[in-house]
């Protein structure tokens, strides 16, 4: 995934306290050998206090459990939620297939209505009920569903 500038600046701070021998490890676990996937998720879950706090306030935003494939998961969100084109997602994501990375399109209702009431304003044009028929309409359906 590429880096933020802010993140580009932590890892050159970083990177600048290991030792001169540049053929060890970045990142080590408590032994001093190379940090695996579960070491980044214990550290990850160590890092992770605050949130707790933040899922017994919003449970909707805020996942129980933090791991690495739930940042993943987020980032990816986020991009395709701001308009990033999915090919670029699913390079950045490493997918080999775009078929994986659609997962995140079918994801997020939100996404998908905004985009259905944008293509009607463009083909359909402006609606023939006033404010008040509409509401009615609407209502008539959230009952019905």
């Amino acid at each position: 995934m590429p880096l933020t500038p802010q993140a580009a600046q932590i890892l050159t701070q970083h990177v600048r306290t290991l030792p001169d021998d540049l053929s060890g490890p970045v990142f080590t676990n408590r032994t001093g050998q190379r940090l695996g996937r579960a070491g980044v998720a214990y550290q990850l879950a160590t890092c992770a206090h605050a949130a707790h706090a933040a899922h017994a306030e919003r449970p909707d935003l805020m996942p129980e459990k933090i791991s690495p494939h739930v940042l993943r998961h987020s980032k990816a969100m986020h991009l395709l939620e701001n308009g990033i084109n999915l090919i670029y997602i699913r390079d950045i994501l490493g997918h080999a297939s775009v078929v994986t990375t659609e997962i995140y399109a079918k994801a997020n209702p939100e996404m998908k209505r905004h985009a259905i009431e944008t293509a009607a304003s463009k083909t359909l044009g402006p609606s023939r009920y006033h404010d008040a028929s509409r509401h009615d309409l609407l209502t008539w359906l959230r009952q019905a569903i």
